[in-house]
């Protein structure tokens, strides 16, 4: 007996993805850099890197990797450092061109965003639109996933990269999908990758073939999801303005630090800093994360949910203070961060869709 599809095929979504942003600015603002290793950030011996053009990826290089192995990889590596007031000039510009298609645009990064263009007859001619408009206007390509959700849409994007796009049509969802590995399904990370090998599932038909009750009970709350997006189903719809669910900052050191009081003292920086963000935001939160990176760049992080909403300096500060001095450090520490999450927002009003005359539907590509 055939399983009943009952995923919207009204919606059509975009994701766009800029590509390698930060490097390809880099190389068209210094012709010299131009189909060679670049890698943005990550100078110096503690440096990390933030981008890395296709030539420095092809030698292992990637983001969030650390300079001196970056290096190691690609001994010809060029280091330039981030511009980041640059990036964003050329993101507005690239946010107006959306703006031109569909008032449903939600930026995830000054690189990439979801748009809803439901309302036209063919979302995969208004992406290549898209597409030659940012080349054209700013000199820089972009690749493109369409398809009925932002989950799938996201996958796609990937898919022909660099410069190009890749559309799934509803027709086309479910068996792509079956085929699909599972470690290309966004949400799954490395330890969900081989736990979930470990259970037999390496694609989407494996997933599929798990009960709910399954999922929950290997995956928790995450179950439920990847029970839901294997049958193609993934209703968050875009949100023109995207309501964090964290404001958070962070500090590496240029030396390490191995005293609580030092960290103290950073501490004490940091939650200056985060509150003028939570101030700028007009938000509060009642869960606060302290994160720690070791010199060994093991991750710990160690977090407090209370009643009231923290904003204030001194509420961030001493309740920081207090997660800091929870347990021993293990060793000396080069990166330290606090996060506020559990924000007081509302949710943001949904837009409903257009509907679509069917006869200019099947005229057109998906």
């Amino acid at each position: 007996m055939s399983e009943e599809v009952i995923f919207d095929e009204r919606r059509k979504i975009i994701h766009i993805d800029m590509d390698a942003f930060f490097a390809a600015v880099e190389q068209m603002d210094h012709p010299e850099w131009q189909g060679k290793a670049l890698a943005v950030g990550g100078g110096g011996p503690r440096g990390v890197v933030a981008a890395a053009s296709y030539e420095a990826r092809k030698f292992g290089v990637r983001s969030a990797m650390n300079g001196r192995v970056a290096q190691e990889l690609c001994p010809h590596l060029i280091f330039a450092k981030p511009r980041f007031d640059r990036y964003k000039e050329i993101s507005k510009k690239v946010q107006s061109i959306f703006l031109e298609y569909t008032p449903l645009v939600e930026p995830l990064s000054l690189d990439e965003a979801y748009l809803d263009v439901s309302e036209y007859p063919s979302a995969t001619i208004i992406a290549e639109e898209i597409r030659l408009k940012i080349k054209e206007q700013t000199g820089l390509t972009a690749s493109a996933g369409i398809s009925i959700n932002k989950f799938l849409a996201k996958i796609a994007s990937d898919w022909n990269k660099p410069d190009g796009q890749k559309t799934l049509p509803p027709n086309e969802v479910l068996p792509f999908l079956e085929l699909l590995d599972v470690k290309k399904f966004h949400g799954v990370g490395k330890k969900t990758k081989l736990k979930m090998y470990h259970e037999g599932i390496y694609t989407g038909k494996d997933l599929k073939a798990k009960s709910l009750e399954f999922l929950k009970q290997h995956f928790g709350k995450a179950g439920a999801f990847y029970y839901q997006v294997v049958r193609g189903i993934h209703e968050s719809p875009v949100k023109p303005h995207r309501v964090p669910k964290s404001i958070g900052i962070e500090r590496t050191f240029s030396s390490n630090l191995s005293s609580e009081l030092f960290l103290e003292e950073k501490l004490k920086e940091l939650a200056e800093s985060l509150e003028k963000r939570l101030q700028k935001s007009k938000v509060a939160g009642k869960t606060i994360t302290l994160k720690l990176k070791y010199s060994d760049f093991k991750l710990q992080t160690r977090s407090k949910t209370g009643t009231l909403y923290l904003s204030s300096k001194e509420m961030v500060f001493e309740q920081a203070k207090a997660l800091l001095y929870q347990t021993k450090i293990e060793n000396s520490v080069r990166l330290i961060g606090i996060s506020i999450s559990n924000l007081n927002t509302i949710k943001a009003k949904t837009l409903t869709l257009k509907k679509i005359e069917k006869n200019l539907q099947l005229s057109l590509p998906f």
